[in-house]
């Protein structure tokens, strides 16, 4: 399993707070800046990025997971995330529910890590399997595929034999 140092979750947290200077939240006033650790020891950054139609507003924790998606990296250890009203971290500001759904579609819950820290600075750990528990993802598409397949072939094979037994007879 993954171990995160802590030289590793500080250079995360300072990332974030880095994006949180860069936010563009003119409606909501509510900041968050991201940093999200990639397979291969990169660092993808993120902002929230508002919209006056609110709807095309996209988060931070998305905006650092599009970045490294559509330059090819697909593979991630961790994110930090800062977030608070007027660019100044609150106690801790969590992922909302499609961000953790987006983590959901390229994290193992188990040992994807997700860094809070509280105003102090002082870091939280989560996994994104606490964060979200009996969270949807791929795997349970592709083992909805691999069952609907193996009844598939359960069938062919009683089709077979019912069609071996009558030419039997």
């Amino acid at each position: 399993m993954f171990r995160l140092d802590e030289t590793t979750v500080r250079k995360l947290l300072e990332e974030a707070g880095k994006m949180l200077q860069r936010s563009w939240c003119p409606y909501s006033g509510f900041a968050v800046g991201a940093a999200l650790l990639a397979g291969n020891g990169d660092i993808y950054t993120g902002c929230n990025i508002e919209n006056a139609a609110f709807s095309p507003s996209i988060c931070a924790e998305r905006t650092a997971f599009a970045k490294a998606v559509s330059e090819g990296v697909t593979d991630f250890k961790a994110i930090a995330i800062v977030g608070g009203k007027n660019r100044e971290p609150v106690d801790i500001c969590p992922p909302c529910g499609a961000c953790r759904q987006t983590m959901m579609e390229f994290c193992d819950p188990d040992s994807f890590r997700i860094i809070l820290a509280d105003r102090t600075g002082r870091p939280r750990v989560f996994t994104l399997n606490e964060m979200l528990p009996m969270g949807f993802g791929p795997g349970n598409l592709l083992e909805k595929r691999i069952a609907k397949a193996a009844s598939a072939v359960k069938d062919i094979r009683e089709r077979v034999r019912s069609k071996a037994d009558d030419s039997i007879f």
